[in-house]
């Protein structure tokens, strides 16, 4: 959430800010109407109570008709507030200077391709009929139990995608990250806080719980874990890698890559989060280094991947800059996404209260930051479909192979 303070000093960058974003800037208009109401209401009020204050015993009668003033006017004041919040939770952040500007996709730039996409002597199969195969990947059975893009991953398919999580995991434990299994369970105010409300709702599942929904990936609960806190500046930079599994409706994605698991509404993910000083010349640096982290797994994976700074219309509207990265699909014929990583400044943590004490004593904002480090079975899309062979068997990364117990998966039939 932005400060009312500085969208009211500078509204034609927000507005443009919200064209970019492909957002209504007509919404600061509004906000600026409320706020300008909101301050003379709010002038009226301490002006009754002050002279409420100055009245003697005797005033009875003046004293009663300034008390039902004021509760008209505190009452309509407090719907005012209710309303400028409102609008106030539907303005983005601002992107930083370097981000491309663009409507969708097709505005996003390519910084670099790394690694040797596979050059196959046969005609490369896809992961779903890989899975099928193989005996590790069941769609039809999953749709049977779960519905629309459900599925059960068994035999290697389940160690695999277990073993490349836990090597993620392990992998930044090492690095310094602080290891968290997050609730997957959450009340509303944790959407709000880390911006998946109110954009994202239709993409969130509801339980039937009055406060309860389905976090879509852990750097929402792991946001709220630190809400309405003040933390010291010496405890920070508070660097986390979670694991949880995660919930997406995929509301606006209907006949969009529905066989197999590379678009599914369940999912594991480990993810990495920082919270560090609200220094923006730190910024970049975070970004840069969760983003190595992420393609160091792909390089231990042996996977060809291509980086993409993201645009302005395709970033999402709680970011600040956001770098994608896509691994080569080659049953899919392209690239897939496979890892985000973003700048979010004082976003979330303005709509969370989440604060540190400097060392000169002030109390100031703090600032976050997160990038999947990988997210499964997505990933084994990636993994099955490089690492395939003509007759049909799967060679384990040799990162993986621990985990799986194998260096082939083979056919089962």
């Amino acid at each position: 959430m932005l400060d009312l303070k500085f969208i009211l000093k500078n509204p034609d960058l927000v507005k443009q800010a919200c064209q970019h974003k492909n957002l209504d800037p007509a919404i600061i208009d509004e906000i600026i109407k409320l706020a300008g109401q909101h301050k003379k209401l709010l002038r009226q009020i301490e002006d009754l109570r002050a002279q409420k204050n100055k009245l003697d015993r005797t005033q009875i009668e003046k004293a009663r008709q300034i008390k039902t003033k004021l509760k008209t006017l505190t009452e309509k004041f407090r719907s005012l507030d209710e309303q400028l919040n409102q609008k106030l939770a539907w303005v983005p952040n601002l992107p930083a200077d370097d981000v491309p500007i663009g409507k969708d996709e097709a505005g996003n730039l390519v910084l670099y391709e790394h690694g040797q996409k596979p050059k196959f002597n046969f005609t490369p199969k896809t992961h779903h009929e890989l899975g099928e195969l193989l005996d590790i990947i069941d769609t039809k059975r999953g749709a049977k139990v779960s519905g629309f893009r459900g599925y059960f991953l068994k035999n290697e398919g389940a160690l695999l995608h277990l073993g490349i999580l836990m090597y993620a995991l392990q992998k930044l434990v090492a690095k310094g990250f602080i290891p968290i299994v997050a609730p997957a369970i959450v009340k509303r105010f944790v959407l709000f806080g880390s911006g998946q409300f109110p954009w994202g709702e239709r993409e969130t599942y509801k339980l039937n719980d009055k406060d309860a929904y389905l976090a879509g990936t852990a750097e929402q609960p792991m946001m709220a874990y630190f809400s309405g806190e003040t933390l010291k500046e010496s405890e920070l930079p508070i660097k986390l890698v979670a694991f949880s599994p995660c919930y997406r409706r995929e509301a606006g994605s209907y006949g969009k890559d529905t066989r197999g698991v590379y678009r599914v509404h369940e999912f594991m993910k480990v993810e990495q989060l920082v919270i560090d000083t609200a220094d923006p010349a730190k910024a970049d640096q975070w970004i840069e280094e969760l983003k190595q982290n992420s393609e160091e797994i792909l390089n231990d994976l042996n996977l060809p991947y291509r980086v993409l700074k993201m645009c302005t219309g395709d970033m999402g509207e709680p970011h600040h800059k956001k770098y994608d990265i896509e691994t080569w699909m080659p049953g899919r014929g392209k690239y897939g996404e496979t890892m985000s990583d973003s700048i979010m400044t004082d976003f979330q943590t303005r709509r969370l209260k989440i604060y540190y004490q400097t060392k000169q004593k002030t109390k100031q904002l703090a600032y976050s930051y997160n990038n999947t480090a990988i997210a499964s079975p997505r990933i084994l899309v990636a993994i099955l479909e490089n690492y395939q062979t003509k007759n049909g068997e799967v060679i384990v990364p040799k990162v993986l192979r621990p985990f799986v117990g194998t260096d082939i998966i083979k056919p089962k039939k």
